[in-house]
């Protein structure tokens, strides 16, 4: 019992008391502590085996006098069968919960009778049927025990008792008894216990002095929460029991942030059950202790846990405990490595691989479930604290004053059918789960970019409710997967709660060959589902290094996902690569996207492998390094990935020095890729010649002056087979059939969202990036891609109006496509609409954005995003000179980038901008007022003036 000494009763500590229970001081009698497991001095201490000594005493006292509530069936053991020849009997047998509840009735009944023979000698009966009353000293009357009783608490109490579990016992009495008759007693109890070498601890206390001690340890309210009656006054147990709960529950609002923070501290020392190569099945995160945690919750009546697999989880941890106390023969919780195949060989298990991975599909379930345990009890200690506050608001108002009103909880919208709610993500009334398979993805991404939790019940819907995603993934889909692993440190509870209902292995089923897979290696410090998150996270923070993070977080993701997998000739990373690319198709990338996946899996140790091990002077070493990494993207790529890899596997992976030898390295073979040949620059793109719709908008948009737009669906390749007829047409086709732009195109059942593709085109004049990019974010339209690029219209049109040279172009062409935050497209009518208010100065974009952003400002949440980052690329153009623009997506964020372009006073010739997840990555080509390419010093300038604008 964890509230409890193990000083001897009846004298000082280490001095047995007489047989005949001399007097002893009360102190001695109320739980004093002493030293842990210590048997008495000069008694017949066990030896410390699996069992112990079985001396006399205890096959004398045992077998006799009734159990406890819930006493075995008389079938469970011989009649003059002692306790201990039952207990080698049920440590021989099968394991399992049984086995922990027969073990603890055996030992109901023995100390049953222990307590029966002690109170028979502590005094003569008295009559009652004389109306005599009842002496101090007497605690036995012709009805059985009186004003004393045995309690078996924590463990033990829940009737778990594993083959070297303390006994945590409670000797509980009314207080009027004489101090000698209750040492007697007591040493008539304990004695027995240590003479058959087990561990004990005990405490001899009245109801008022369990309270009162209750009230100031935390850990004694715990033992005294699964107290169970064993023998002797049953009413006296009862009247505890009510008088502890009835406390606990009282006072749940203070003590259970009490009882959190002790969670905390234990996981600080003894860290994360699910990943520890040496873990403690009690103390870590994850382990018993929080278990036991999770009741004390439910029994405040606060909060309850998720119940699914709760049991089944504390269950695998308390056979493996059992397994180990057996192998040892020791009461020790640390499953050690030397013990591990002997653990897993008595619990039938294949090696000790599957033993700690089953652990730590335990520890994962118990710690995820306190966690949203936590969550809840937070919940409603707000609400509850929000009453209280608006009760006392009300008083000081008077009987006149207005009442506070209790409305319902605020909703905020985060994407589309995804909205916040106290603290929490969950789905909107209108989402349809059972007809949007991105669903998922979407809310976990929300919640990962708001840094906020997914509520339990709206993920426990979507596990229940939506559909697959066809194969391979809509676009949406992968950016909506890119989001969540760009969120940073963010990302990782969210996708704990997709994995705790099996929502990640639905989405990538080869994700459970890696689950929870332990990882021998010490330098590592997770398992190798978790490291690959973690590398995400980490990736995360280096996607501005990147033209690629798209890539770059997914090949974070699944480099190492051959680990699942036995290792061939080439190890995890040859075998991985075959995984990452049929991970990759599933996702939906294209094909030479594949590719780079599959690289980036295939070497993601090279750099670091080579830059450590080999000689960097040695050209062959760098040709090698070139060969095998093949283009300057792959490169960049690599080299993040690298670092990302090594700074989520542990703090002995990555230093300083290897940071620099792996830079060396990437500058080496960087140089010796510059001399392959060069393809076609991008920023010569513009010259391909325009569609027959580019070309119609940018005649009407010179004959007119003004904007032309036009806004036509873009459906999925290959789209879905019909699962039934379609009631309605999906959100984008209905705007597409609105603005007059195409033939509208059915959604499967309303499945998949369709890509939106917004052509505009504008007669050349400064400031319509600017101009058309802030509309978009006015109507809260996210751009995924766009271009921007001079158009020449046919001679004929040109010359009719006026064509100033046959060299000049007429009209800018910009090429979106875009999705809706929340609902439908706006119709093409308003977006010209408010295009040309913009163009001629009556419509003021940075105020509105500005007032809007100011306005949700303070629910904006999550972990700060990387910093922008603005470089010339240089040498990429002989027309204009490159600015590419890394920074985190958010609304606006082209329309600040093309005002700080025409403020710095440069015309902007060609964009090409692409969001990737929650990141933006653009080119901008961009000349002087005459029309060419920027001096550097210039070029510098312009880069310094964007980046001081976006920061």
């Amino acid at each position: 019992m964890t509230d409890t000494g193990r000083q001897q009763p009846g004298g000082q500590q280490g001095e047995r008391a007489p047989a005949g229970g001399g007097p002893a001081e009360a102190g001695t009698l109320t739980g004093d502590r002493g030293p842990a497991r210590e048997a008495p001095a000069g008694g017949r201490h066990g030896s410390g085996g699996a069992l112990g000594a079985l001396g006399a005493s205890g096959a004398a006292s045992a077998g006799g006098g009734p159990g406890g509530p819930g006493a075995p069936p008389a079938e469970e053991a011989e009649p003059e069968e002692t306790y201990a020849a039952a207990r080698v009997r049920l440590l021989g047998a099968e394991g399992g919960a049984a086995r922990r509840a027969a073990l603890a009735r055996a030992t109901d009944r023995w100390l049953a009778g222990l307590l029966h023979g002690a109170t028979g000698d502590a005094g003569p009966p008295r009559g009652p049927a004389n109306g005599e009353p009842r002496a101090p000293g007497d605690v036995r009357t012709p009805r059985g025990i009186r004003g004393v009783s045995l309690v078996a608490v924590g463990g033990y109490g829940r009737g778990e008792l594993s083959p070297r579990s303390d006994l945590d016992l409670l000797l509980l009495h009314d207080g009027s008894l004489r101090p000698g008759a209750l040492a007697a007693v007591a040493d008539r109890l304990w004695y027995p216990v240590w003479d058959m070498g087990l561990a004990l601890d005990h405490s001899v206390r009245t109801p008022a002095e369990a309270l009162r001690t209750a009230g100031e340890d935390l850990k004694v309210t715990l033992g005294l929460l699964d107290a169970r009656h064993i023998a002797g006054d049953a009413a006296l147990t009862a009247g505890l029991r009510t008088a502890v709960f009835a406390d606990w529950r009282n006072r749940a609002a203070r003590r259970l942030p009490e009882l959190r923070e002790l969670g905390r501290e234990r996981a600080e020392r003894h860290g994360e059950l699910q990943f520890l190569l040496e873990p403690d099945l009690k103390e870590a995160r994850g382990g018993l202790r929080d278990a036991t945690a999770l009741r004390a919750v439910a029994a405040s009546w606060l909060a309850d846990a998720p119940r699914a697999g709760l049991d089944r989880a504390r269950e695998r941890l308390l056979d493996t405990r059992d397994a180990l106390h057996l192998t040892t023969g020791r009461a020790t919780d640390r499953l050690a490595l030397q013990e591990q195949d002997q653990v897993a060989a008595a619990l039938g298990l294949l090696d000790s691989d599957t033993l700690l991975r089953e652990v730590y599909e335990a520890a994962r379930t118990l710690a995820y479930a306190t966690d949203v345990t936590w969550r809840e009890v937070d919940r409603v200690l707000r609400a509850r604290g929000g009453r209280r506050g608006a009760a006392r608001l009300r008083s000081l108002l008077g009987a006149s004053g207005r009442p506070v009103p209790r409305g319902p909880a605020e909703r905020t919208p985060l994407a589309d059918g995804v909205v916040e709610q106290d603290g929490e993500v969950v789905l909107a009334r209108t989402a349809r789960p059972d007809r949007d398979p991105v669903l998922p993805l979407r809310a976990a991404a929300a919640a990962a970019q708001a840094g906020l939790p997914l509520s339990l019940p709206a993920v426990r819907l979507l596990a229940a409710q939506v559909p697959p995603l066809p194969v391979p993934w809509p676009d949406e889909a992968r950016e909506q997967l890119v989001t969540l692993l760009g969120a940073g440190p963010a990302t990782v509870p969210v996708w704990e709660s997709l994995e705790a209902e099996g929502l990640v292995t639905r989405l990538l089923p080869d994700w459970e060959r890696v689950r929870c897979r332990p990882q021998r290696n010490p330098v590592h410090r997770w398992t190798v589902d978790r490291h690959l998150v973690e590398t995400a996270v980490r990736a995360a923070a280096l996607t501005r290094r990147v033209g690629r993070p798209d890539l770059l977080l997914v090949a974070a993701l699944l480099h190492d996902i051959g680990k699942g997998w036995p290792d061939g000739p080439g190890g995890h990373s040859v075998t991985g690569e075959t995984i990452a690319r049929d991970m990759a198709r599933r996702i939906g990338f294209p094909a030479a996207d594949v590719d780079v996946i599959g690289a980036l899996a295939r070497h993601h140790l090279l750099l670091v492998e080579t830059a450590t091990r080999r000689d960097l002077d040695d050209p062959a070493t760098v040709r090698l390094v070139a060969d095998a990494v093949g283009g300057h993207g792959t490169l960049e790529l690599l080299h993040a990935l690298t670092e990302a890899d090594a700074l989520a596997t542990g703090p002995a992976a990555w230093s300083a020095w290897r940071a620099s030898l792996v830079a060396d390295l990437a500058g080496r073979v960087r140089g010796a890729l510059a001399g392959e040949p060069a393809g076609a620059a991008a920023g010569e793109r513009g010259a391909r010649a325009p569609g027959a719709e580019e070309e119609r908008l940018a005649v009407e948009a010179w004959r007119t002056g003004g904007p032309a737009l036009a806004v036509r669906a873009r459906t999925e390749e290959p789209p879905p087979p019909p699962a039934e007829p379609a009631a309605a047409a999906g959100a984008d086709t209905a705007a597409a059939a609105a603005a007059g732009s195409g033939p509208g195109v059915a959604e499967s059942g309303g499945t998949l969202p369709l890509g939106v593709e917004l052509l505009v085109a504008v007669p050349d004049r400064p400031g319509v990036l600017p101009a058309v990019a802030g509309v978009l974010a006015l109507h809260r339209l996210t751009v995924r891609t766009a271009e921007l690029r001079p158009l020449r219209l046919p001679p004929g049109v040109a010359g009719a109006a006026g064509d100033p040279g046959p060299g000049a172009p007429h009209v800018l062409l910009l090429n979106w496509r875009v999705a809706a935050e929340f609902g439908s497209l706006p119709a093409a009518d308003r977006l010209r609409a408010d295009l040309l208010r913009v163009l001629d100065g009556t419509l003021d974009v940075p105020a509105r954005l500005a007032e809007r952003e100011k306005a949700y400002r303070p629910r904006r949440r999550g972990t700060p995003a990387p910093p922008p980052r603005v470089t010339v690329a240089r040498g990429s153009s002989q027309v204009a000179t490159v600015i590419e623009v890394r920074a985190q997506d958010a609304p606006g964020l082209l329309h600040r980038i093309g005002r700080a372009l025409e403020t710095a006073g440069v015309q902007v010739r060609g964009a090409y901008v692409s969001t990737l997840g929650a990141n933006a990555v653009d080119a901008f080509y961009v000349t002087d007022t005459a029309g060419r390419p920027l001096a550097d010093a210039r070029a510098g300038e312009v880069a310094d003036a964007l980046a001081a604008a976006l920061g």
